[in-house]
């Protein structure tokens, strides 16, 4: 052929090619994601095998298709990990098996999610808390130096969580060590962080070698006191986004089929209050999933919350975004109707799926949820 008419050719031939189709659902998934977070606190889900089994039948039961099983809180894992035990001299936490027998909730939670073809994420929910209400804990009380310091020299303290420093690489190590334990020891079908990973208290990150790196970026100024000064919350924000993108990496380098999610507070308030900036962890590329925090109890604040998250997100990944729905607080749980409200704003809004926090509010919802996902 003259190669004059080669170009034009090609050209055309690949204008034939039928477009490739767009990517519909989170990797791994051939329908929406139905979640559910399954917890060790106001519930005693996985303190037994049998609870464990009753559990997931439940979710089963419930058409969801996803637990989001709690792996690291309150300073301790859920499962036996020797970065714990060479840390702290705790394999996993002692009230999961106090009889130290061996047992393994989160590998008890796989085995019977298997059974129902059930996807199983490990929620490292403690994230870069230490402690809460224990003036930084075990964690701070084996390394002092990880303390995340406010503006007055003091212990990072919000809301009764105190904190490590999220900005330090030793710091983010062990986390990761802990999340790279699990890719690389459990059949896990992803990980997840949430609104403490990777996060920090915006009053944080006034350590002296914090400073320091921050006057070589900024012509020897130092951090401003009012800890949410633009450029401030900017700058440590840069470095929590330089750490999901690590996180997604590591994890993808392990495992390339390995969900990575987070289940950030709602946006810009996560920026603002914890350095959260997750619209850009969305946009490019350092997540698989996103399950934003809409923690609204009414209808009216629910949908105006959801409609200006997904203002930050560009189109084409707004299938990523599967909201988290409150459905019970201390023995607070919302009405029927408005849960129901909340499924189809979504539906309105082209999220075909979501996420409820937490387990133990399931069983009111019984009716509507196998209503709403049955096949």
């Amino acid at each position: 052929m003259n190669k004059h008419l080669l170009i034009p050719f090609l050209a055309i031939l690949l204008g034939c090619q039928p477009a490739a189709e767009k990517q519909k659902y989170v990797i791994g998934y051939d329908e929406p994601v139905r979640g559910v977070w399954l917890t060790n606190v106001a519930s005693d889900a996985l303190y037994s095998p049998e609870n464990v089994a009753e559990a997931v039948a439940k979710v089963h039961e419930l058409g969801l298709n996803t637990i989001f099983v709690v792996t690291w809180n309150k300073a301790m894992t859920m499962y036996r990990s020797s970065v714990m035990k060479e840390l702290t001299g705790y394999e996993i936490d002692p009230e999961l098996d106090p009889g130290n027998t061996g047992r393994d909730p989160l590998q008890e939670v796989i085995n019977e999610a298997k059974k129902y073809n059930i996807k199983v994420i490990a929620w490292f929910e403690f994230g870069f808390s230490s402690s809460y209400q224990e003036n930084g804990g075990i964690l701070l009380q084996k390394r002092p130096h990880w303390a995340s310091l406010d503006a007055q020299g003091n212990l990072t303290t919000k809301n009764g969580f105190e904190w490590m420093n999220a900005l330090d690489t030793e710091v983010q190590d062990f986390i990761l060590s802990l999340i790279m334990e699990v890719v690389n020891n459990y059949d896990v079908d992803g990980i997840q962080g949430d609104d403490r990973l990777p996060a920090m208290p915006s009053e944080g990150g006034y350590n002296p070698e914090v400073a320091e790196a921050y006057a070589a970026d900024n012509f020897g100024a130092a951090p401003p006191r009012y800890h949410k000064d633009y450029n401030w919350i900017q700058w440590r924000s840069e470095i929590l986004n330089d750490f999901m993108r690590r996180i997604y990496a590591e994890v993808k380098a392990a495992d390339p089929h390995c969900i990575v999610s987070m289940s950030p507070s709602i946006f810009p308030w996560a920026k603002e209050e914890y350095l959260q900036d997750w619209p850009t962890w969305v946009n490019f590329g350092y997540v698989d999933m996103v399950v934003p925090q809409v923690y609204r109890r009414d209808s009216l604040a629910y949908t105006r919350t959801l409609e200006a998250q997904l203002k930050y997100i560009l189109p084409e990944k707004q299938h990523l975004i599967y909201p988290g729905i409150l459905i019970r607080v201390g023995d607070e749980q919302p009405s029927n109707d408005l849960v129901k409200f909340k499924i189809e704003e979504n539906r309105r809004l082209g999220m075909e799926g979501e996420v409820y926090f937490f387990y133990e509010g399931l069983e009111k919802y019984r009716e509507l949820l196998t209503e709403k996902y049955s096949n």
